[in-house]
Formats: structure tokens, C-alpha cells, sequence
């Protein structure tokens, strides 16, 4: 896996600039319309939450946090493309902590525990791009608090792949954005697969959306929030 995730990360860092104009600072129709609404909702996040943002990208989505006066900290393991957010998110780097981290490695995920845990956790369409998903569910339940959740969005496994495979895991390249320099790396997992981590790493779902974007009756991702038990 440690070699998938070097191979993945040379494929952010390449894409990185391409992802950050793509994106813009409002983020593009597909996460405005399908992927935030439905995030923000099952996250209800409120002023004085203290939040983690899981493979934050341009940091456009922490900044739309800041704006209703959360607290931040937002990590990714591609450093251009952190370059990139604290360039773009520069108006609210008093309220949005960037930093480097893996989110395959436990002992990388654990630095980023702070002086307080914290209340909520989010990942907005990264979870098919991290080659391995149980280091991030075991340091959320170490890192959030005892009322803690954990809401992401990601691919929705029964409709979107380039494969004719649904229960066994595995890997394709992909084109997340028509034009992106190099192809990245999806890590298709059921849903079985990813409910079985959440559950192995002490959550239970309480929140589930399917979201579809050009055809209602085609879902495309899925929302789902894990919360902690006590």
C-alpha cells in the first residue's frame, strides 16, 4: 500500500495546479450542487466547532467553514496542493490551520491531534482516492471527541466504476476532471467493504444520502456520517 500511496500522491502533485484553477474559489457545479449541500447538512456545522477537513484539496470548503465561524484544521499529503490552498484561502488563515499529513499512516494522522479534540471530522470525495481507509477511521476515533462524527462523501460505489467488479476491492485510473494532466488512481471499495470499517472502528452510521447530479434515477456519490459510540 505504501507504494500505491507514493504512486497516488506523485499523481496529486501533478494534477495539483490544474485541480486548484478547475476548482476556482467557489469549487465547480458538481460539488456546489451534488457533493456540499448534502455534506453541509449531515455535518451541521456551527460556530465555534472545532473541525477536521480530511484531504482538503484547494481548501475551498474549509474556507466555506471559516465563513460560518468554525475553526479548521485542514490536512492533505500533497504539498502543492497546499501550496495552493493557503495562497488561495489566505483571507481565513487565522481561522484554518494547513498542514501535511498521510492519510494511510496512522502515526501521521495522530500529529495532528491538538490541544482539544475535536467536535466533528469531514472528507469531501476523497475516500476513493486513499488507497487505505482504516488507518483514517482508527485516529478519527482517537483524535474527535465523545459525541464526534465523521461525515464524507465518495464515490458511490454501486454506480460509478470503470470495472464490471462490485464486491472485490481494487484499483482503476480514472479522470476526475475532463483534461487533468495525469490519470489518478480510484480505489473501489463495496459498500459492505466501508461499512464494515466504520463499524470495526467503533462508529455507528446515523446519517445516509445518495446524491445524483445529470440523471435523478443515478446516484453518484453517497454521504454518509459515522458518529462514535460512547
Amino acid at each position: 500500500m505504501k507504494e500505491e500511496t507514493k504512486k497516488s500522491l506523485q499523481a496529486w502533485q501533478t494534477n495539483a495546479k490544474f485541480w486548484d484553477e478547475a476548482m476556482g474559489d467557489r469549487s465547480n457545479e458538481f460539488h456546489r450542487e451534488v457533493v456540499r449541500p448534502y455534506v453541509t447538512q449531515l455535518l451541521e456545522p456551527k460556530k465555534g466547532d472545532f473541525i477536521l477537513d480530511v484531504a482538503c484539496g484547494n481548501g475551498n470548503y474549509a474556507a466555506y467553514l471559516a465563513c460560518k465561524g468554525v475553526r479548521v484544521v485542514a490536512f492533505d499529503y500533497a504539498s502543492e496542493l497546499l501550496t495552493l490552498a493557503k495562497k488561495r484561502q489566505h483571507a481565513y488563515l487565522d481561522q484554518i490551520e494547513f498542514v501535511q499529513a498521510d492519510a494511510t499512516d496512522l502515526d501521521s494522522l495522530l500529529t495532528l491531534k491538538r490541544d482539544r479534540p475535536y467536535h466533528k471530522a469531514v472528507s469531501n470525495m476523497a475516500i476513493m482516492d486513499i488507497s487505505e481507509i482504516e488507518p483514517l477511521f482508527q485516529a478519527l476515533y482517537q483524535l474527535l471527541d465523545d459525541e464526534g462524527i465523521f461525515v464524507f462523501a465518495t464515490q458511490h460505489p454501486c454506480f460509478v466504476t470503470l470495472t464490471d467488479r462490485y464486491m472485490t476491492a481494487h484499483q482503476y485510473q480514472g479522470e476526475a476532471i475532463a483534461g487533468q494532466p495525469v490519470l489518478q488512481t480510484y480505489y473501489h471499495r463495496s459498500l459492505q467493504d466501508i461499512f464494515q470499517t466504520i463499524f470495526k472502528y467503533g462508529f455507528v452510521v446515523d446519517g445516509f444520502r445518495e446524491s445524483c447530479f445529470r440523471d435523478p434515477e443515478h446516484p453518484e456519490i453517497i454521504v454518509v456520517r459515522a458518529r462514535k459510540r460512547g
